[in-house]
């Protein structure tokens, strides 16, 4: 991550967060109020090929003892009312300005992987991964529905595997690495504005 980067994130990360703080508040006591604890849901995923780092996010799931892999149409029915509405206005990523802080992720750069994928697939993440992971990016706006049509389809955690591995991998890496290649803070800043449009447009 170059230091105009990383300037960029601290900066508009800090700013965000005096911003939308009582926003903050208010969600962490709804998710309490509406579902109770855990608030929060940490997930490992990977930053470089061989450094993890917990994701936040607000929970949007009930607990179950073991949750692995992508979410398919099998984790649907465990997605709470309140998780729905979070989801839908992406609510549930706001405490990822934390991961922002502390480094482990750039506003805009490739989805954090799982690291059973990094470990399959090392050739792909290896290179994908020489960008810092971000909360959004090119291929985040690009082809995020299509993925989440596909694996909408997926009915057991194999199905989803396969479909995610012979689909997704592929298409989102040749994405990321095209941001990759032309990466700028202009870009970035363009596919930050592409992505609050994104939000917009689905709530109308």
């Amino acid at each position: 991550m170059t230091w105009r980067k990383r300037i960029f994130d601290l900066f508009f990360a800090s700013l965000l967060v005096i911003i939308l703080g009582p926003i903050i508040l208010w969600l962490i006591w709804k998710v309490w109020r509406e579902q109770g604890r855990p608030i929060f849901y940490a997930a490992e995923r990977m930053k470089t090929p061989d450094k993890a780092f917990h994701l936040l996010k607000f929970r949007t799931m009930t607990v179950v003892e073991e949750d692995s892999g992508v979410s398919g149409a099998y984790k649907a029915a465990r997605i709470t009312p309140t998780g729905k509405w979070l989801r839908r206005r992406r609510l549930d990523e706001f405490p990822q300005l934390w991961n922002i802080l502390k480094g482990d992720l750039s506003f805009v750069g490739p989805r954090p992987p799982l690291r059973e994928y990094v470990e399959r697939y090392p050739e792909v993440y290896g290179e994908v991964l020489k960008s810092r992971p971000g909360v959004t990016g090119l291929a985040t706006i690009t082809y995020h529905k299509h993925e989440e049509r596909l694996l909408a389809r997926c009915t057991t955690p194999e199905e989803t595997d396969e479909t995610y591995c012979r689909s997704c991998i592929p298409m989102k890496a040749r994405l990321d690495l095209i941001y990759q290649r032309h990466q700028s803070t202009c870009y970035d800043f363009d596919l930050v504005f592409q992505t609050i449009g994104n939000l917009f447009r689905r709530q109308s």
